[in-house]
């Protein structure tokens, strides 16, 4: 019996610091980050380029992500405002028949932005490896990153600690879109940015081909 209760005081002493570890590390990336990310348009500083972090098109059952058509419209409206000059498209395309770059690309020529200014990423699988394959393989240091508020702390953190030079700016969000499984996703994101950024370091593709 006194073995057991002494299991359960470990169980409960590792689950409240794993919780006190996940908690801290989120304020931290939340923190560090806050003077990077801009709402207001007008004061958004210009970069010759920006970074769009991808999402799928549509959720469960069809229905259209509306985070995916805020972050497009705030793109959208950053390059007519003359706020980025080129476009990185970088997103998910792990088979023939997803491919976020290219969902992407299609929705902003709606939203009159020229192919032209679009450079479409295929394996950003990941937002870590969004923002070391727009430092290492298109060459780009200096970037406005486009996504959701929640979003953007997590992608500027990764890019303040691989020597970018960032902003973010944030899109519309979608307050009835946070379920409670997206919001633990992003709490468990973030510790696992830090660690991939000072620990794990993982390689992305060095590559751009689409599948």
């Amino acid at each position: 019996m006194r073995a057991w209760k002494r299991v359960v005081k470990v169980g409960i002493g590792l689950a409240f610091g794993g919780t006190l570890v996940v908690l801290l590390c989120n304020w931290w990336v939340v923190s560090s980050t806050r003077s990077q990310i801009y709402f207001d348009v007008q004061r958004l500083p210009a970069n010759d380029v920006g970074l769009v972090l991808g999402t799928s098109r549509f959720v469960k059952g069809g229905k259209e992500n509306l985070f995916f058509r805020y972050r497009m419209e705030a793109t959208a409206r950053l390059w007519k405002e003359g706020k980025v000059k080129y476009l990185i498209l970088s997103g998910n395309n792990d088979s023939e028949y997803y491919n976020e770059p290219e969902d992407m690309e299609k929705a902003l020529l709606k939203l009159g932005v020229p192919s032209d200014v679009m450079i479409p990423d295929y394996a950003g699988y990941r937002t870590f490896d969004s923002i070391l394959r727009c430092k290492d393989v298109f060459k780009q240091h200096h970037i406005t990153i486009i996504s959701q508020n929640f979003h953007n702390a997590r992608a500027l953190y990764i890019g303040n600690h691989e020597g970018i030079n960032a902003v973010a700016f944030a899109a519309q969000d979608v307050p009835d879109g946070y379920s409670l499984r997206t919001l633990i996703r992003e709490y468990m994101a973030r510790p696992l940015a830090m660690l991939d950024v000072h620990w794990l370091r993982p390689q992305p593709e060095m590559g751009n081909r689409k599948l």
